[in-house]
């Protein structure tokens, strides 16, 4: 199997982002969800002529050109950070230095830009993403939504923080109150380390 179609273990527990999301959904979203895109991308990369790129480079490639092979790849890539954007005992405001200066001059501030980002998953209708993300072309923070296994990426950017909303990320412990997963993630489970350490790579 080729390294860029592995599934990577989780990087803590399966029950340690209770009560905020359960083991039972990182059993399900981890083991079941991720590995599927993994398997199928894995085969649909076979003969694509894009073996050789990274994963990054496969998705951009395979954009508007191979349907399954993106939305495979796109996936693979969005939940390999997935993993890494949550953390026990994570959220809270203290954002690092350079990142919180960052929000408050491009998204006017901590607070306005939980609510932004809160409200892009909320109305992302169907299956998707939300993201902050590092224009490409201006520099600046944006919070922007996409659908299915679309990212950033795609769209001249460079994902910082993304939170899934397939219903899979959230109905066993939400059923369908979409919102109230948003918030209890946002302010509980995501990692600002390593969106510090994406960012730090964007803005290289």
């Amino acid at each position: 199997m080729s390294t860029k179609f592995t599934l990577p273990p989780l990087p803590y527990a399966y029950d340690a982002l209770g009560p905020y999301m359960s083991a039972e959904t990182l059993e399900f979203h981890h083991d079941k969800h991720h590995q599927a895109y993994v398997t199928n991308g894995e085969k649909l990369l076979e003969g694509s002529g894009l073996e050789i790129l990274p994963l990054e480079d496969i998705v951009k490639e395979a954009f508007g050109k191979n349907a399954g092979l993106f939305n495979n790849a796109g996936q693979h890539y969005n939940h390999v950070h997935f993993w890494n954007w949550m953390k026990p005992n994570g959220g809270g405001k203290s954002l690092p230095g350079k990142l919180a200066a960052k929000v408050d001059e491009d998204l006017g501030g901590f607070d306005k830009f939980r609510a932004d980002f809160i409200q892009a998953g909320t109305t992302q209708f169907g299956s998707g993403w939300a993201w902050l993300s590092l224009n490409q072309k201006t520099g600046k923070l944006e919070v922007t939504k996409t659908a299915n296994g679309e990212s950033p990426l795609v769209y001249g950017g460079h994902p910082l923080l993304g939170v899934d909303v397939w219903e899979h990320s959230y109905y066993i412990d939400y059923r369908n109150a979409r919102p109230k997963y948003l918030e209890a993630w946002f302010d509980n489970l995501v990692n600002w380390e390593h969106v510090e350490h994406m960012f730090d790579e964007a803005s290289a």
